[in-house]
């Protein structure tokens, strides 16, 4: 019987890329990002402090995203999204419920070589 490690592995996760979010401005905005999840679903943060910054791994082939709503009393918040630590888009919401919302294309992962 063959003893190699790779036999008693568990199936590989899905091949993520690291994504960085990051919100300045001053106050608080609510905001919602693409999570680890592999089903899509949005994390949610309601009333964030900023500056605000959380990195996470997103599945390749999803498009991480982050949206931002100011409160009532307006101000000024600028969003923004890294992808393996190179900025690829941020966007400025500005005055009274003002929004932004920025999002990054991933690469689908490489299809499995059949042998």
């Amino acid at each position: 019987m063959l003893r190699g490690g790779d036999e008693d592995r568990a199936e590989p996760k899905a091949p993520t890329a690291s994504v960085t979010y990051e919100v300045t401005g001053e106050g608080t905005v609510d905001l919602s990002y693409q999570g680890a999840s592999e089903q899509g679903t949005a994390e949610t943060v309601s009333g964030a402090r900023l500056p605000w910054k959380k990195t996470v791994e997103v599945p390749l082939g999803e498009n991480p995203v982050i949206r931002i709503t100011l409160g009532e009393q307006g101000g000024q918040a600028r969003c923004a999204v890294a992808v393996r630590g190179r900025h690829v888009q941020s966007a400025t919401a500005a005055g009274e419920f003002g929004r932004a919302t920025c999002s990054a294309p991933l690469p689908a992962p490489a299809p499995e070589a059949s042998g």
